[in-house]
């Protein structure tokens, strides 16, 4: 059941080859384990720049091309739509006619520019951690990003309630707060990579997904209502920014 959740996961997550298929999708939204799961695999994706024999600068934009390339641009449209919705004035049901128009604004652009320049910078700062053709900080804690902003999302799935009827809802309301063990357990690996990488910045880049989702979970409840699809995709694109900076920034200095 895992495996086929994992399969479905890869169908929504990514532009991965998975599993596009009802039995798929049906086993991905009752199984938020599944979210750590393909964090992994887009992780060990996203870090194999960080390898390679090429300059630092070279490294980080490769970083950034291989990401967007496997995952898409479903969440980045989430956040852009999360943008729009948080600078309009009035209640709940105004910001989420805002997240249903396909129409981008300048908070969604805003939004969206900023995290991709924070997201650029702190790639720069993975590319100079270590040196090449070796596991280095910089795997790791790219590794343990993407682990963590799709812990992240799974910890609104578990914890959220549906804003509105729609994708989104079919994640959230299906969960509760049980199957934050099984997530939990998932997370374990990050453990031994941060062995490896011999440093607390892999912990740090991991807890930070699940944190911004929490802080993105009570303000969706006083702006939105609960939890929407889009509130989804930009905890996952916040969380990996936000967990790259402070993964290098750990890293660095204990």
């Amino acid at each position: 059941m895992v495996l086929t959740a994992v399969r479905g996961g890869l169908g929504f997550l990514t532009r991965l080859p998975g599993g596009d298929g009802e039995a798929e999708w049906d086993s991905f939204r009752r199984s938020p384990v599944a979210f750590p799961l393909v964090g992994y695999i887009v992780g060990g994706l996203a870090a194999v720049p960080f390898v390679l024999p090429v300059p630092v600068p070279t490294a980080a934009a490769l970083y950034l091309v291989t990401l967007y390339l496997v995952t898409g641009v479903t969440h980045a449209d989430g956040l852009a739509d999360l943008g729009d919705a948080a600078v309009v004035h009035g209640d709940a049901e105004r910001r989420l006619s805002v997240l249903k128009d396909s129409q981008t604004g300048v908070g969604g652009l805003l939004a969206l520019g900023l995290t991709l320049v924070v997201l650029g910078l702190g790639a720069l700062g993975l590319a100079g951690l270590g040196g090449r053709l070796a596991f280095t900080p910089a795997v790791a804690i790219a590794v343990a990003a993407e682990v963590g902003a799709k812990t992240g999302m799974a910890t609104l799935v578990c914890l959220g309630e549906p804003a509105h009827e729609g994708l989104g809802s079919a994640l959230v309301g299906e969960n509760g707060q049980s199957g934050l063990f099984a997530v939990a357990v998932a997370c374990l690996p990050v453990a031994a990579l941060a062995l490896l990488a011999g440093g607390l910045g892999v912990i740090a880049a991991l807890v930070c997904g699940p944190v911004v989702a929490l802080a993105l979970r009570s303000w969706g409840r006083t702006k939105l209502g609960g939890v929407s699809g889009d509130l989804l995709g930009a905890t996952n694109e916040l969380a990996r920014a936000a967990a790259i900076h402070v993964g290098v920034v750990a890293w660095t200095l204990f």
